[in-house]
């Protein structure tokens, strides 16, 4: 079912591995030689709710001059390299965003390392104007990467799958900014969909230079995947927070746990939950944890020692004394951590100061160098004065005495007049 492009999204250019196009011809329009090609796209954060769907893209153009029959002020910036920033994209066509009524970013399947900006205009004469602009142009003079601009001809919704119960920070209705906290006219102002399908005035989030979402903060640029330093696996992954060893869990090989005997670092990161495990204790150290469902904080459910099914809802007579034990448990945990902490920090202020003192004794080196190299320049500029200084005297020395001698025969020459 098609759909207005409130809702829609965008995919990558041909050079970037994607499935294999299917060309259907322009509905309802006249014979011409331009065809469109369907490829699929998907928004919307993975852990919440993902929407997905079909587009209709034309051909790129060999030439900006040949524009396609049938078009629409509706254009897909394909190939945007994930480091680039929604700011960053803004600021790259900002000379058209008072033109520019939505623009919406999607995904490509199959791209994980890039996206596609689908972009709605106020009238063609604007699109073409973007189209001939920008289409073949790199987005910086630093990389190689290039603006794919196609001209699209529909967006169709195929379905959303629904992976959590999406909260109200995840609503994809957004009647106001959340940053200005102003209506969504774009009439007024442009209106810029992210990845996690929250929408900001274009002019508001042109000043997020961060790569999430200010409202869920959903990154759209994914860290790398970690492996296993041992037997390179990337499943159940625990990353050592004292030294940074990367191993796996009990339920693979188990050189987590192996680290743990070798080193006597008990406390380790799980990679997918973030949570951080204490292998002395054998248990996790949080009290608190985010929910997987609406990302919110809830506390951690703890287990009764003495229930034989783990029901955790059963009441004990030694309460105090488990409460007591539990406090100073936690106690040590807490004072371990911070000494762990410390020594870590101090070890990292050594470290920085040595950096700093190494720095400041090739800079003293470099301005003593600077200034030797100076003052022999000076002195050489003064021992040329000096030398030129001596053979104007020697000259005014000489002209000096013949000058002496002139006198005296002009002397004699007029006492000589004077007797006759």
């Amino acid at each position: 079912m098609s759909t207005s492009w409130r809702s829609s999204t965008a995919v990558s250019s041909p050079p970037i591995p994607i499935p294999i196009p299917i060309p259907i011809p322009i509905p309802n329009e006249e014979p011409s030689s331009f065809s469109t090609s369907v490829f699929n796209f998907s928004s919307g954060n993975p852990r919440i709710e993902e929407t997905r769907g079909l587009m209709h893209l034309f051909p790129d153009q060999d030439s900006p001059s040949t524009l396609p029959f049938g078009r629409k002020p509706l254009v897909c910036v394909v190939g945007v390299p994930n480091h680039m920033t929604y700011a960053d994209f803004c600021q790259f066509c900002g000379s058209f965003l008072h033109h520019i009524l939505e623009m919406r970013i999607v995904r490509m399947d199959g791209t994980e390392d890039q996206y596609s900006v689908l972009i709605r205009f106020d009238d063609q004469d604007s699109t073409d104007s973007f189209f001939k602009h920008y289409n073949g142009r790199r987005f910086s003079s630093l990389e190689v990467e290039i603006c794919r601009v196609l001209f699209t001809l529909d967006v169709q919704y195929t379905g959303s799958i629904e992976h959590a119960q999406p909260s109200n920070a995840t609503s994809t209705e957004q009647p106001t900014c959340p940053v200005c906290l102003e209506r969504l006219d774009q009439d007024t102002s442009g209106i810029l969909t992210t990845i996690c399908n929250h929408s900001f005035h274009c002019s508001c989030i042109s000043k997020w230079a961060d790569s999430s979402c200010p409202v869920c903060r959903y990154c759209q640029q994914q860290a790398e995947k970690s492996i296993c330093s041992v037997c390179r696996t990337t499943e159940n992954l625990w990353i050592c927070v004292i030294c940074g060893f990367v191993g796996c869990g009990r339920y693979k090989a188990g050189h987590a746990i192996m680290h743990w005997k070798e080193t006597q670092h008990c406390y380790a990161l799980d990679v997918e939950t973030k949570r951080v495990w204490d292998f002395a204790g054998d248990n996790y150290v949080h009290r608190l944890i985010q929910s997987k469902t609406d990302g919110k904080l809830v506390e951690l459910n703890t287990h009764c020692v003495h229930a034989e099914n783990g029901c955790g809802s059963c009441s004990c007579e030694d309460n105090s004394i488990s409460e007591a034990l539990l406090n100073s448990k936690v106690e040590a945990i807490v004072n371990e951590y911070n000494e762990l902490l410390a020594t870590q920090l101090e070890n990292q202020k050594s470290y920085f100061e040595s950096l700093l003192q190494e720095v400041k004794e090739e800079t003293e080196t470099k301005i003593s160098k600077a200034v030797q190299k100076a003052v022999s320049l000076k002195q050489q500029k003064i021992q040329a004065k000096i030398d030129r200084c001596n053979k104007e005297k020697k000259f005014l020395e000489e002209l000096n005495e013949n000058l002496v001698k002139n006198e005296d025969a002009w002397k004699a020459k007029l006492l000589e007049i004077e007797e006759r």
